[in-house]
């Protein structure tokens, strides 16, 4: 079986006998019932590859349809000129790189409709290239723009740049809505709804299908899919993991599915990770080992969102999920539409939504991303520091967990220099909750406090952090709470640890462990 990762073009793929997780009945649904259509979906989840099969069909391609629901559903095969616009490739970095991704289009477009350049301005030659199609062909114009959003939401830390980007695409953007009666079919793909708050100020006749359960499924891989078209793929990689098949099918799950785009929707999974899960028979977190976006790595220096709600869940309401006014002090919506979060529950009676983490990948991926702004720690070490700190908890080594905690915090190259007490508190969370993945950890935070649990098979820790007090006070604080009270008929060890953290030093002052 060929999988196609890192193919985007639907002629390769079909040509080349990759296989091709059928998506045409959707696109023929789209192409019968409306015009224009918005689509948001996180990277990588197949949405350039779901406009470039769009291109082929309404470029009249029947030939690569066929064994596709398209076969069937698609009577006539008309060819229609398609003007696809791809704005993924471009760096934007500065003000003239939009102005030459969309030269590099229009040139080409000139050139094969027979137009000749009378205008600089890109919507004026937009405005030209539709009317010579339609002139030449006798058809309307298809539209398809790929992360139509990406030169804004890649710069949305400078103000300059994003008004420039914003003025020039609100300009060339505004055409399709000034040439609607030439336009056969309209389709713009995303990561993000940021821009169309903009951007698309005077195009309102866009359907937002992002969120409708119709077209949940339209890019990614459901279960019903997994199944149909990846069951040999599943029992190679069984054996290659010396798991069963139903084993191998719950690690998937538990790895990789997750996603829901609406209420009630089924859950995805994300096909670059499942794809490069099949074709080395690892399971490993892809979807992070290709990059962050910029986007949120802007975010993330900046917000004051308590990244510590996100492993309990964070109820948001349909309209704030819907909004993006304040992405750094309210980054909930952005975690969601760029695959950090997902919807887990849905109260219709409090238009409500409960988010979390679709899955393990990501949950892991997110919190490796974050700990190299929170943790004092070379990110290339933090995967080692983890191990350490869970090999020395399994081996009933509390002195060796404590002296890997304090060489941490005493490391020079402590990124953040704002709220002591708060980022400590962060880095604290990122770490047991990454070492959740090799020992039980549980957490609760109050008033400044952060009390940890964390079990092993042979071991029990309770550990309590003062901020700019004692490790005797934090001990003294176990015994009159009682916290070691439900485990007095484990069989475990219990080991007390407690723990002071200095705020004016950032580093951890003083710790003692208590049996």
């Amino acid at each position: 079986m060929l999988y196609p990762i890192g193919i985007q073009n639907f002629e390769k793929l079909r040509e080349d006998g990759y296989t091709y997780v059928d998506k045409t009945a959707l696109i023929y649904k789209l192409a019968t019932s409306g015009t224009y259509y918005f689509l948001s979906r996180p990277r990588r989840f197949g949405k350039s590859l779901l406009i470039s099969t769009m291109d082929a069909y309404f470029s009249g391609k029947k030939e690569l349809f066929k064994g596709l629901a398209m076969e069937q559903l698609e009577k006539d095969w008309i060819e229609y000129p398609v003007l696809h616009l791809d704005l993924n490739s471009g760096k934007y970095i500065n003000p003239e790189d939009l102005d030459v991704v969309l030269d590099q289009h229009l040139n080409n477009w000139e050139s094969l409709y027979g137009v000749v350049r009378k205008y600089n301005d890109c919507s004026a030659r937009m405005n030209d290239v539709i009317n010579a199609a339609c002139s030449r062909t006798g058809r309307k114009v298809v539209i398809l723009i790929d992360e139509y959003d990406k030169p804004i939401v890649n710069n949305l830390g400078n103000e300059a740049l994003v008004d420039y980007y914003r003025k020039t695409l609100q300009g060339f953007y505004s055409v399709l809505k000034a040439k609607d009666g030439q336009i056969k079919f309209g389709f713009l793909t995303g990561v993000s709804k940021i821009g169309k708050l903009s951007v698309f100020s005077s195009l309102n006749n866009l359907r937002d299908i992002s969120m409708e359960a119709e077209y949940a499924d339209i890019c990614g891989i459901s279960e019903t899919e997994l199944h149909k078209y990846f069951d040999k793929s599943v029992a190679e990689l069984a054996q290659a993991n010396k798991l069963s098949i139903d084993a191998c099918y719950n690690q998937l799950k538990y790895k990789y599915d997750g996603y829901h785009f609406c209420e009630d929707s089924p859950g995805m999974y994300n096909p670059f990770s499942l794809l490069n899960t099949f074709i080395s028979n690892k399971f490993r977190d892809y979807w992070f080992e290709t990059g962050t976006p910029t986007l949120l790595v802007n975010v993330m220096k900046k917000t004051s969102f308590d990244i510590t709600t996100l492993s309990d869940n964070v109820v948001v309401s349909v309209e704030d999920l819907s909004g993006m006014q304040d992405i750094v002090n309210r980054p909930v919506p952005l975690f969601f539409q760029t695959g950090y979060l997902t919807i887990k529950n849905y109260d219709q009676e409090f238009r409500e939504y409960t988010l979390g983490f679709p899955n393990d990948e990501v949950k892991n991926g997110f919190l490796k991303f974050i700990y190299s702004y929170y943790v004092p720690v070379n990110p290339a070490e933090g995967n080692t520091t983890t191990s350490k700190l869970a090999k020395a908890l399994r081996a009933g080594a509390p002195d060796i967990f404590m002296e890997t905690l304090e060489a941490l915090f005493a490391n020079t190259t402590y990124q953040i220099q704002g709220d002591a007490e708060k980022n400590f508190q962060y880095a604290m969370y990122i770490i047991m909750e990454l070492l959740g993945e090799y020992v039980q950890a549980e957490r609760s935070t109050s008033n400044g406090r952060i009390d940890l649990l964390l079990q092993t098979k042979d071991y029990i820790y309770i550990v309590e952090l003062k901020i700019d007090s004692t490790a005797d006070a934090a001990l003294q604080q176990i015994e009159d709470k009682g916290y070691a009270k439900p485990f007095v008929n484990d069989p475990r060890k219990l080991f007390k640890i407690g723990v002071s953290f200095s705020t004016a030093n950032r580093r951890i002052e003083d710790w003692k462990v208590m049996e």
